[in-house]
């Protein structure tokens, strides 16, 4: 896919979005001088699973274009990408290295643990949410696509 404006607005959209909504978070609940920043750890944690959650339900809808393709763009891409920050995560292992390595490398593994554990979780999710959601939709008498089985007939 070559670079499209609309799509380039959708991300940057929602990339400011998801960046004041990580920001005014940090700054709400701040980091206590020499120790892990928990709020960053579950930004980065949350973040992990809303973005496993979403993928996986859009995949399972179908192909990624159209509105699929905008809500990943505007979601995934931009909400939870700016949302998200692992440039947060380094810089803040860093600063605590230099005072208590032990601690900023249980910082950084916990948060790659833990975020990788809830993209799976987000994901198994996602999946379940799309199955309930199918079998409500053959329940109402619908194909697969969602429209009316008879009149499809």
């Amino acid at each position: 896919m070559h670079l499209r404006w609309s799509s380039l607005g959708l991300v940057a959209l929602g990339g400011a979005v998801g960046t004041g909504i990580r920001e005014a978070l940090a700054l709400t609940w701040p980091a206590p001088a020499g120790g892990i920043p928990v709020t960053i750890l579950l930004i980065n944690v949350v973040g992990a699973f809303a973005l496993g959650a979403l993928l996986e339900r859009l995949a399972r809808r179908g192909p990624d274009e159209g509105r699929r393709r905008a809500v990943r763009l505007l979601v995934g891409t931009g909400v939870l990408g700016g949302f998200t920050t692992y440039g947060s995560l380094a810089t803040d292992a860093a600063v605590l290295a230099g005072s208590a390595l032990g601690t900023a490398l249980a910082y950084a593994g916990l948060t790659l643990v833990a975020g990788a554990t809830a993209s799976v979780a987000g994901i198994a999710v996602g999946a379940a949410l799309h199955r309930r959601t199918a079998a409500g939709r053959d329940a109402a008498g619908r194909d697969a696509t969602g429209r009316d089985a008879e009149a499809a007939s």
